[in-house]
């Protein structure tokens, strides 16, 4: 029986780094992730200021700048250089992040990231201070920021296109020389949980943060932990200046890079133990069991690990706003089920590093699958899926949609990926931990 070691979470990663680097003195960091899209963050970190020193035991000392991330000086018209690469989370974050430093910052990305979408972010950051200019296109990278620090008051957030938005006001607002009341605008929110990762690194920082919900016309403390959602206009996050405290912090494992292991385990032939894993994490891609479990997958979660037994899947009906991430996970897996699988609420995926809707279509259509693209998802009618033949799938540039393909090859499918090296955006070691699945 296969058993997989989950690699560390990407998104605990990035916060951590960010969380340490903003911290006044050092922080040891255990357990985290080695991929393309953390090294971009510990990167522009180190741009602004902190530095790092990794140890022979695997741990990352960091110091931090102390709650003053440092651009360049204006009257010498240098600006410090936060090349984000493609890294969405490294762009999102950092540039609330800088615009609470003082000087000037150039944000840069490439491939697809000077057309993923900032400008509501900006929107937000402006009041509070903050010059910036779009060099290329309106409303996304690449950006210029100039800086004297966040002046504190209110602003609102909509969290329609990205959590992420929120998330890196809720890193900077710390910083700023006044308490900040950070509301949340908009119809609907996405992602919530990654918000919840945000404010659970928070705290272990200990940075003081109150999270409150409206009452008729008051008000009042909530408990952040047991939030399942955040209601535009229903919810506000109060901030006051405080300092992060260097902290040990130890990374859990990501339950979005164990889903392909765990759907292996109900689609292939073999059971599959990934271990690493919290039960309780706050992670909303631990719904990868529930959806599991709701298309039949048998399951067995232990103190050895969470195991995923071959199980003959259902399609079923899909709300997946909360783990938008497990979207082509979910779909390659609804190609081997039996029935009609829908998936909803998650039309915001045509804004990650590929159209993630079209692009999973496509490769469901690839393998045999009909499917129907949707607004806000996808519609998936599995048919006999081409076993025993060659099929040429695209990454599209798309970590996910690489790691996600890898399942076809457990149908018998001679699986050929054009850039199979995407991986390395999130786990570089997914081709070596593959190999050892039973196929």
């Amino acid at each position: 029986m296969p058993t997989v070691a989950a690699p560390p979470s990407k998104s605990f990663s990035h916060r951590a780094v960010i969380a340490a680097s903003l911290a006044k003195g050092t922080s040891r960091v255990t357990g985290l992730l080695d991929s393309h899209d953390i090294a971009r963050t510990r990167d522009c970190m180190a741009a602004m200021g902190a530095a790092f020193h990794p140890q022979s035991d695997g741990s990352l000392i960091v110091s931090g700048v102390a709650g003053r991330p440092q651009g360049g000086d204006p009257e010498l018209g240098d600006a410090a250089l936060l090349a984000v690469g493609e890294s969405g989370t490294t762009c999102r974050l950092l540039v609330a992040v800088a615009a609470a430093g003082r000087g000037v910052f150039d944000v840069r990305g490439e491939g697809r990231m000077h057309d993923r979408p900032i400008g509501e972010l900006v929107r937000a950051l402006l009041p509070l201070g903050v010059e910036i200019l779009y060099l290329e296109k309106s409303g996304c990278p690449p950006l210029h920021i100039a800086t004297k620090g966040l002046c504190g008051g209110e602003t609102a957030i909509s969290l329609e296109e990205s959590s992420q938005y929120l998330s890196g006001l809720l890193l900077a607002a710390p910083l700023a020389a006044a308490p900040l009341t950070i509301h949340i605008s908009g119809q609907k929110t996405v992602s919530w949980p990654y918000v919840a990762i945000t404010l659970s690194v928070l705290d272990d920082f200990g940075v003081p943060f109150a999270v409150e919900t409206r009452h008729g016309d008051s008000w009042k403390k909530a408990d952040w932990r047991k939030l399942t959602d955040v209601v535009p206009g229903g919810t506000r996050f109060v901030m006051r200046p405080a300092a992060y405290t260097p902290r040990e912090h130890a990374v859990e494992g990501d339950w979005s890079s164990a889903s392909y292991f765990l759907a292996a385990g109900a689609v292939g032939r073999a059971p599959v133990t990934v271990t690493g894993l919290r039960p309780d994490s706050l992670q909303g891609d631990r719904a990868m069991l529930d959806i599991l479990a709701a298309m039949g997958a048998r399951i067995d979660v232990s103190p050895e690990g969470v195991t995923v037994l071959p199980s003959g899947l259902t399609g079923c009906e899909l709300d997946m706003i909360r783990c938008p991430d497990l979207v082509p996970t979910v779909a390659v897996a609804a190609c081997f089920a039996s029935g009609e699988t829908v998936i909803r609420n998650v039309a915001h995926l045509r804004l990650k590093e590929s159209d993630r809707i079209e692009a999973v279509a496509e490769n469901c259509t690839q393998a045999g699958a009909v499917v129907t693209t949707l607004p806000d998802g996808l519609r998936i009618k599995p048919k006999p899926l081409r076993t025993d033949q060659r099929v040429e799938f695209s990454a599209f540039g798309d970590h996910r949609l690489a790691m996600s393909a890898a399942l076809f090859e457990l149908a018998g499918i001679d699986v050929v990926l054009d850039n199979p090296g995407c991986v390395a955006k999130s786990f570089p070691t997914f081709w070596e931990k593959w190999e050892t699945m039973e196929k």
